[in-house]
Protein backbone atom coordinates (compact mmCIF):
# COMPACT_ATOMS: atom_id res chain seq x y z
CA UNK A 1 0.00 0.00 0.00
CA UNK A 2 1.34 3.97 -1.05
CA UNK A 3 1.79 5.80 2.39
CA UNK A 4 0.63 9.20 2.33
CA UNK A 5 1.47 11.26 -0.21
CA UNK A 6 2.48 15.28 -0.54
CA UNK A 7 4.15 17.66 -3.16
CA UNK A 8 5.14 20.84 -3.26
CA UNK A 9 6.41 22.85 -6.14
CA UNK A 10 8.13 26.00 -6.79
CA UNK A 11 9.90 27.85 -9.52
CA UNK A 12 13.75 27.96 -9.18
CA UNK A 13 16.54 28.67 -11.19
CA UNK A 14 14.00 29.11 -14.38
CA UNK A 15 12.31 25.86 -13.65
CA UNK A 16 9.83 24.08 -11.81
CA UNK A 17 11.14 22.17 -8.71
CA UNK A 18 9.19 19.79 -7.10
CA UNK A 19 9.57 17.40 -3.93
CA UNK A 20 6.93 14.48 -3.18
CA UNK A 21 7.14 12.69 0.17
CA UNK A 22 5.41 9.60 1.59
CA UNK A 23 5.19 8.64 4.68
CA UNK A 24 3.19 8.49 8.33
CA UNK A 25 2.54 11.92 7.91
CA UNK A 26 3.88 14.16 5.47
CA UNK A 27 1.88 17.64 7.16
CA UNK A 28 4.05 17.37 9.72
CA UNK A 29 5.42 20.42 10.94
CA UNK A 30 9.05 18.88 10.69
CA UNK A 31 8.21 17.52 6.79
CA UNK A 32 7.44 21.66 6.08
CA UNK A 33 10.76 22.53 7.31
CA UNK A 34 13.03 20.24 5.79
CA UNK A 35 10.95 20.73 2.72
CA UNK A 36 11.77 24.41 3.01
CA UNK A 37 15.12 23.66 3.51
CA UNK A 38 15.57 22.22 0.42
CA UNK A 39 13.83 25.21 -1.30
CA UNK A 40 16.02 27.54 0.51
CA UNK A 41 19.20 25.90 -0.13
CA UNK A 42 18.64 25.91 -4.37
CA UNK A 43 17.36 29.35 -4.09
CA UNK A 44 20.59 30.39 -2.40
CA UNK A 45 22.26 28.78 -5.19
CA UNK A 46 20.93 30.33 -7.62
CA UNK A 47 21.51 33.82 -6.14
CA UNK A 48 25.39 32.54 -5.97
CA UNK A 49 25.90 30.66 -9.25
CA UNK A 50 23.25 32.18 -11.53
CA UNK A 51 24.26 33.45 -14.98
CA UNK A 52 21.23 34.97 -15.73
CA UNK A 53 21.98 37.71 -12.70
CA UNK A 54 24.19 40.42 -13.22
CA UNK A 55 24.99 40.27 -9.38
CA UNK A 56 25.47 36.95 -8.79
CA UNK A 57 28.88 35.71 -7.80
CA UNK A 58 29.63 33.81 -10.70
CA UNK A 59 28.83 36.92 -12.88
CA UNK A 60 30.85 38.92 -10.66
CA UNK A 61 34.22 36.74 -10.77
CA UNK A 62 33.86 36.57 -14.20
CA UNK A 63 34.19 40.18 -14.23
CA UNK A 64 37.05 40.32 -11.97
CA UNK A 65 34.87 42.18 -9.33
CA UNK A 66 35.22 39.19 -7.07
CA UNK A 67 37.64 36.32 -6.06
CA UNK A 68 36.70 32.80 -5.33
CA UNK A 69 38.42 33.34 -1.99
CA UNK A 70 36.03 36.32 -1.24
CA UNK A 71 32.94 34.57 -2.73
CA UNK A 72 30.21 31.99 -1.80
CA UNK A 73 32.64 28.73 -0.80
CA UNK A 74 29.94 27.13 -3.75
CA UNK A 75 31.63 29.21 -6.54
CA UNK A 76 34.94 27.63 -5.99
CA UNK A 77 33.25 24.04 -5.08
CA UNK A 78 31.92 24.35 -8.76
CA UNK A 79 35.05 25.47 -10.81
CA UNK A 80 36.71 22.22 -8.78
CA UNK A 81 34.28 20.03 -10.00
CA UNK A 82 33.32 21.16 -13.52
CA UNK A 83 37.29 20.93 -14.19
CA UNK A 84 36.81 17.05 -13.28
CA UNK A 85 33.58 16.60 -15.33
CA UNK A 86 35.74 17.91 -18.20
CA UNK A 87 38.84 15.63 -16.92
CA UNK A 88 36.59 12.45 -17.07
CA UNK A 89 34.17 13.22 -20.06
CA UNK A 90 37.53 14.28 -22.26
CA UNK A 91 36.16 17.39 -22.78
CA UNK A 92 33.14 17.39 -24.15
CA UNK A 93 31.73 18.49 -20.66
CA UNK A 94 33.17 22.05 -20.96
CA UNK A 95 31.78 25.11 -19.39
CA UNK A 96 34.33 27.68 -20.68
CA UNK A 97 33.03 29.77 -23.18
CA UNK A 98 29.65 29.07 -23.78
CA UNK A 99 27.48 31.91 -24.91
CA UNK A 100 25.33 34.20 -21.99
CA UNK A 101 21.96 33.42 -21.77
CA UNK A 102 21.39 36.78 -22.04
CA UNK A 103 24.05 38.59 -24.81
CA UNK A 104 25.44 35.31 -26.26
CA UNK A 105 28.77 36.62 -25.78
CA UNK A 106 31.27 33.35 -24.69
CA UNK A 107 31.54 33.65 -21.00
CA UNK A 108 32.62 30.35 -18.24
CA UNK A 109 28.97 28.45 -17.53
CA UNK A 110 28.46 25.33 -15.09
CA UNK A 111 24.62 25.72 -15.31
CA UNK A 112 25.04 22.09 -16.93
CA UNK A 113 26.40 20.76 -13.42
CA UNK A 114 25.23 22.81 -10.75
CA UNK A 115 21.61 21.90 -10.87
CA UNK A 116 22.36 18.37 -9.95
CA UNK A 117 25.61 19.17 -7.94
CA UNK A 118 22.65 22.14 -6.28
CA UNK A 119 19.63 19.29 -5.65
CA UNK A 120 21.98 16.37 -4.58
CA UNK A 121 23.13 18.36 -1.95
CA UNK A 122 20.24 19.76 -1.33
CA UNK A 123 18.87 16.40 -0.73
CA UNK A 124 20.19 15.93 2.25
CA UNK A 125 17.56 18.03 4.07
CA UNK A 126 15.26 14.78 2.93
CA UNK A 127 17.58 11.97 4.18
CA UNK A 128 17.24 13.45 7.95
CA UNK A 129 13.79 12.28 7.36
CA UNK A 130 13.53 8.74 8.67
CA UNK A 131 10.80 6.23 7.11
CA UNK A 132 9.77 9.32 4.55
CA UNK A 133 10.71 8.09 1.03
CA UNK A 134 10.99 10.86 -1.37
CA UNK A 135 11.35 12.33 -4.96
CA UNK A 136 12.93 15.76 -5.74
CA UNK A 137 12.73 16.60 -9.16
CA UNK A 138 14.23 19.87 -11.00
CA UNK A 139 13.42 20.33 -14.36
CA UNK A 140 13.08 16.47 -15.02
CA UNK A 141 16.46 15.19 -13.28
CA UNK A 142 15.32 13.40 -10.78
CA UNK A 143 16.75 11.71 -7.22
CA UNK A 144 14.53 9.53 -5.31
CA UNK A 145 14.97 7.85 -2.11
CA UNK A 146 12.63 5.08 -1.02
CA UNK A 147 12.69 2.97 2.37
CA UNK A 148 12.04 -0.30 3.31
CA UNK A 149 7.84 -1.74 2.73
CA UNK A 150 7.53 1.72 0.64
CA UNK A 151 6.73 0.91 -3.06
CA UNK A 152 9.65 2.16 -5.48
CA UNK A 153 9.06 5.22 -7.34
CA UNK A 154 8.32 5.36 -11.32
CA UNK A 155 10.07 8.32 -13.29
CA UNK A 156 8.85 9.07 -16.71
CA UNK A 157 11.19 9.62 -19.87
CA UNK A 158 9.17 12.20 -21.94
CA UNK A 159 9.38 11.37 -26.10
CA UNK A 160 11.63 14.02 -27.32
CA UNK A 161 9.75 14.69 -30.34
CA UNK A 162 6.46 14.71 -28.49
CA UNK A 163 7.36 15.81 -24.62
CA UNK A 164 3.20 15.15 -24.10
CA UNK A 165 4.57 11.18 -24.47
CA UNK A 166 6.15 8.98 -22.33
CA UNK A 167 8.50 7.14 -23.66
CA UNK A 168 10.12 4.86 -20.76
CA UNK A 169 9.37 4.17 -17.47
CA UNK A 170 12.28 3.81 -14.94
CA UNK A 171 11.39 2.03 -12.49
CA UNK A 172 13.90 3.04 -8.92
CA UNK A 173 14.27 2.75 -5.08
CA UNK A 174 16.71 4.71 -4.83
CA UNK A 175 19.25 6.76 -7.44
CA UNK A 176 18.81 9.39 -10.21
CA UNK A 177 18.06 10.00 -13.61
CA UNK A 178 18.85 12.72 -15.95
CA UNK A 179 18.10 14.14 -19.02
CA UNK A 180 19.83 16.38 -21.93
CA UNK A 181 18.14 16.96 -24.83
CA UNK A 182 16.97 19.72 -27.82
CA UNK A 183 12.82 19.04 -26.39
CA UNK A 184 12.51 22.31 -24.07
CA UNK A 185 15.58 24.49 -24.95
CA UNK A 186 16.35 23.51 -28.77
CA UNK A 187 19.59 23.17 -29.42
CA UNK A 188 21.57 24.57 -26.56
CA UNK A 189 24.18 22.47 -26.09
CA UNK A 190 27.08 22.72 -27.99
CA UNK A 191 29.97 20.36 -29.34
CA UNK A 192 33.34 22.10 -27.41
CA UNK A 193 35.05 21.23 -30.09
CA UNK A 194 33.89 23.20 -32.78
CA UNK A 195 31.52 25.45 -31.06
CA UNK A 196 28.44 24.79 -33.28
CA UNK A 197 25.03 23.02 -31.63
CA UNK A 198 24.96 19.52 -31.16
CA UNK A 199 22.00 18.00 -33.60
CA UNK A 200 22.86 14.45 -33.92
CA UNK A 201 20.97 12.94 -30.68
CA UNK A 202 17.51 14.30 -29.31
CA UNK A 203 18.00 13.35 -25.96
CA UNK A 204 20.11 11.10 -24.02
CA UNK A 205 18.49 10.07 -20.58
CA UNK A 206 21.18 8.49 -18.02
CA UNK A 207 20.37 6.72 -14.72
CA UNK A 208 23.10 5.99 -11.58
CA UNK A 209 23.66 6.88 -8.32
CA UNK A 210 24.87 10.43 -8.37
CA UNK A 211 22.66 12.95 -9.87
CA UNK A 212 25.00 15.87 -10.24
CA UNK A 213 27.03 12.64 -12.72
CA UNK A 214 24.35 11.37 -14.09
CA UNK A 215 23.12 15.10 -15.32
CA UNK A 216 27.16 15.73 -16.47
CA UNK A 217 27.29 12.67 -18.67
CA UNK A 218 24.06 13.15 -20.62
CA UNK A 219 25.14 16.34 -21.42
CA UNK A 220 28.81 15.62 -22.68
CA UNK A 221 26.95 12.44 -24.59
CA UNK A 222 24.23 14.76 -26.32
CA UNK A 223 27.01 17.03 -27.18
CA UNK A 224 28.97 13.94 -28.41
CA UNK A 225 26.56 12.37 -30.34
CA UNK A 226 25.75 8.67 -31.34
CA UNK A 227 29.29 7.11 -31.01
CA UNK A 228 29.22 8.90 -27.04
CA UNK A 229 26.95 5.58 -26.08
CA UNK A 230 30.01 3.06 -26.19
CA UNK A 231 31.13 5.33 -23.85
CA UNK A 232 28.36 5.62 -21.63
CA UNK A 233 28.70 1.68 -21.62
CA UNK A 234 31.56 1.80 -19.84
CA UNK A 235 30.50 3.72 -16.79
CA UNK A 236 30.91 2.42 -13.44
CA UNK A 237 27.05 2.08 -12.16
CA UNK A 238 25.11 4.14 -15.44
CA UNK A 239 23.15 3.13 -17.91
CA UNK A 240 21.76 5.61 -21.11
CA UNK A 241 18.55 5.85 -23.13
CA UNK A 242 19.65 7.63 -26.13
CA UNK A 243 17.18 8.31 -28.92
CA UNK A 244 19.01 10.09 -31.74
CA UNK A 245 17.72 13.28 -34.63
CA UNK A 246 16.03 9.88 -36.55
CA UNK A 247 14.43 8.91 -33.83
CA UNK A 248 16.27 5.69 -33.32
CA UNK A 249 16.51 4.68 -29.83
CA UNK A 250 19.53 3.04 -28.43
CA UNK A 251 20.17 1.52 -24.82
CA UNK A 252 23.57 0.33 -23.20
CA UNK A 253 24.03 -3.09 -22.09
CA UNK A 254 22.72 -2.44 -18.66
CA UNK A 255 19.50 -0.29 -18.98
CA UNK A 256 16.27 -1.52 -17.98
CA UNK A 257 13.50 -2.86 -19.94
CA UNK A 258 10.98 -0.51 -17.75
CA UNK A 259 7.83 -0.57 -18.88
CA UNK A 260 4.99 1.79 -20.81
CA UNK A 261 2.71 3.86 -19.02
CA UNK A 262 1.79 6.98 -16.55
CA UNK A 263 4.90 7.68 -14.29
CA UNK A 264 5.27 9.23 -10.23
CA UNK A 265 7.52 11.88 -12.14
CA UNK A 266 8.49 13.08 -15.70
CA UNK A 267 12.40 13.57 -16.86
CA UNK A 268 13.03 15.12 -19.74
Amino acid sequence: MTPPHRAWVEQIMGLPVSVHLRGTDPDSPRAYRQVAAVFGYLRHIDAALSPYREDSDLSRWERGDLSPADADPALARVIALCEDARTRTDGWFDPRGLPDPRTGAPRYDPSGLVKGWAVREAAAHLADLDGYGWCLNAGGDVLVRTPPGHPPWRIGIEDPDDPGLILHVVTLRAGAVATSGTAHRGAHILDPHTGRPATAVRSVTVTGPDLMWADVYATAAAARGPHALAWLDRLDGYDALMVGASGLVQVTEGWSVGEPGLADAAAG
